[in-house]
């Protein structure tokens, strides 16, 4: 019996994968100074740290703000497109965070204009863009590729959640079966963050996280690095 796979699901798959090349890998996201000031030291730290992070920040600021990019890209409302990825790129605390979506956008929208999928038009809006987060780049291509709003949003998040599970696995360091153990509790959360993005109006898009932000910049000048941000 053949097994035949929609487009859209492997398009999805490739779009979150680890093995696309846009340089995910080399960004923790400040998890290396939590590691490097004891705040995250095994796998319930770093469970936590990551859980903390996707219920106080990612929940809040970038799952809406994907909602309102990828609504925005389907109805080829280019002037929306640009203003939710400026107040995406205003969000981030630090110049390692804004630096990181910066580079992974650029590199993303580099793939995408090389790609097939893409419409003439809509890789124009794309390149005109002076600076392009990784959100509105992913979101362009998940417009472009027909994949359901709700699928890529948690192929999003879980392609940041294992991002982070990768990088405490080398820091702290972790086995391989803790690292799956958090990949398991993290993505039990996913559906429901996505969920409660829905709900958030644009006046209350926003986050406090001043624990991340403080050890985000400290890892600007961090004597010892593996991570660029």
């Amino acid at each position: 019996m053949n097994c035949i796979v929609e487009i859209p699901l492997a398009r999805l798959l490739q779009l979150a994968s680890p093995a696309l090349p846009v340089g995910a890998y080399s960004y923790s996201q400040g998890l290396e100074s939590a590691v490097e000031a004891g705040v995250v030291g095994d796998r319930t730290m770093a469970q936590n740290w990551i859980g903390d992070a996707l219920d106080n920040s990612i929940a809040r600021v970038e799952a809406p703000i994907f909602l309102r990019l990828i609504e925005s890209w389907r109805a080829h409302d280019y002037a929306a497109v640009a203003r939710w990825n400026g107040l995406f790129l205003a969000s981030r605390e630090t110049s390692e965070l804004r630096s990181e979506t910066l580079q992974l956008g650029y590199s993303l929208r580099k793939l995408l204009v090389e790609l097939e999928g893409t419409d003439e038009k809509t890789r124009a809006q794309l390149v005109g863009l002076e600076e392009v987060s990784l959100p509105t780049a992913f979101v362009c291509a998940a417009a472009q590729w027909n994949i359901p709003t709700q699928s890529a949003l948690v192929a999003y998040l879980w392609s940041w959640v294992e991002n982070q599970v990768m990088a405490a696995v080398k820091l702290v360091p972790l086995g391989q079966t803790d690292g799956q153990r958090i990949l398991w509790a993290m993505g039990e959360k996913l559906l429901m963050v996505a969920e409660r993005a829905r709900s958030i109006d644009d006046d209350h898009i926003g986050a406090f996280t001043p624990r991340l932000a403080i050890l985000s910049s400290r890892h600007e000048t961090q004597y010892s690095r593996l991570f660029r941000s």
